[in-house]
């Protein structure tokens, strides 16, 4: 990794290491946190207790000043976190199916992320965090934007709270899916995808946070409403979740990682910089299936802008 942000003891001799320090940077008050400090080759248990309890805290972490990291190693490092998720559709790596190739150029029908989602949220039990690294990307262009389900959740109003957390949804993955990678030699003629019901709050199994799970790329129904009520309360929600006052925006840089906690979090990756092209590896951990339980309802103060 770069020497930017290794720190010395005072008097010692710069090629001497004697501590690392390991900083955790709020970037806004509402979610994201810039790493310090940490080489993910070779992290103590200390140092991934604080990343892990960082992403808790702070819903997405960025790092930069690393070195491209090789397959086995990003692998090794997601692994820390519990199983791996393998993505049901996309092109992955022949040595690891658990790494996921970023890959947009001129020639793509498609680039990956590139409208508000939150990763693969059709299976039953849909990820727990992603990390990706970008080892080639655009000269301008190509940003990743963050935006807080947390914070979504805890700005409606108490009833709207309330009605919420009696209702299910569907979220399928057909629409998105079939087809999708057939310029990257997936055939997926035969290949059935997932769909799943999930509650439309659901809590963070580490925080207890409550956090809207509703999302537009997956989400077509809620469950207990009629077609039009459905659509109505979900077009809502999908305007309010995407407000610019729950978002972060993330200019990347060559090898920057970002790792982002699916539970909490929705993401948009801008496709802003064709024809350039932007490559990368992504690795997901499995999560658990959602739920919700019952608690106070959050309400936090915020003043939002403009009109939805």
């Amino acid at each position: 990794m770069g020497t930017g942000n290794w720190a010395f003891a005072a008097g010692q001799p710069s090629w001497f290491n004697l501590h690392m320090t390991l900083q955790i940077v709020p970037v806004s008050p509402v979610l994201g946190a810039e790493v310090i400090g940490a080489d993910l080759t070779s992290l103590s248990d200390t140092g991934f207790a604080r990343i892990s309890a960082a992403l808790t805290d702070h819903q997405v972490l960025f790092f930069r000043d690393q070195d491209e990291l090789p397959a086995d190693v990003q692998v090794a490092f997601a692994e820390r976190f519990g199983p791996l998720h393998v993505h049901p559709a996309a092109p992955t790596l022949d040595s690891n199916p658990a790494v996921f190739v970023i890959h947009a150029h001129k020639e793509s029908k498609v680039a990956n992320g590139n409208g508000w989602h939150t990763d693969v949220s059709c299976d039953l039990e849909p990820p727990l965090a992603t990390m990706l690294q970008i080892h080639q990307l655009p000269d301008t262009g190509g940003d990743t934007l963050f935006a807080s389900m947390f914070v979504a959740f805890e700005t409606l109003s108490a009833p709207m709270q309330s009605f919420l957390t009696t209702l299910s949804a569907s979220h399928e993955s057909e629409h998105i899916y079939r087809g999708r990678y057939a310029d990257r030699g997936v055939d997926d003629q035969h290949q059935s995808y997932p769909r799943a019901d999930h509650p439309v709050v659901r809590t963070h199994p580490e925080s207890g946070r409550q956090a809207l799970y509703v999302n537009p790329s997956f989400t077509t129904r809620i469950n207990e409403l009629t077609p039009a009520e459905s659509q109505a309360l979900l077009q809502f929600l999908f305007r309010h979740q995407q407000r610019a006052e729950f978002q972060v925006r993330f200019n990347w840089t060559r090898n920057a990682i970002a790792l982002w906690d699916n539970r909490a979090t929705q993401h948009f990756a801008l496709w802003d910089y064709w024809p350039a092209e932007r490559k990368g590896h992504r690795v997901t951990i499995k999560g658990e299936r959602p739920f919700f339980k019952p608690g106070p309802l959050p309400r936090i103060r915020m003043r939002l802008g403009g009109r939805l």
